[in-house]
């Protein structure tokens, strides 16, 4: 079973926070840097700023792997989406 207890990332690093999660009932610290951003950002032909949102994949350490479904899900449900457009 897998619960959210926390995660700090905020513009302009949404993507960089520190993720905690509860695992089994034992309070888990994801790796650094393990939020993957679904969304894009880019500069169109005209030098306009795009940013789209999407749903987060987490790398997930080994140990865990069974669990990666559900780790996804309980972040989705619990995580603004990403990209913020902070690294444009």
């Amino acid at each position: 079973m897998v619960e959210f207890v926390s995660y700090d990332g905020r513009y302009p690093n949404l993507c960089r926070g520190k993720l905690i999660l509860k695992i089994d009932g034992k309070t888990v610290p994801m790796p650094k840097y393990c939020m993957n951003s679904g969304g894009t950002t880019y500069f169109d032909s005209k030098g306009g700023e795009h940013i789209s949102k999407g749903l987060w994949s987490i790398d997930v350490p080994q140990q865990f792997l069974k669990y990666k479904d559900e780790i996804e899900e309980c972040v989705n449900n619990n995580v603004s989406l990403g990209c913020c457009g902070g690294c444009i």
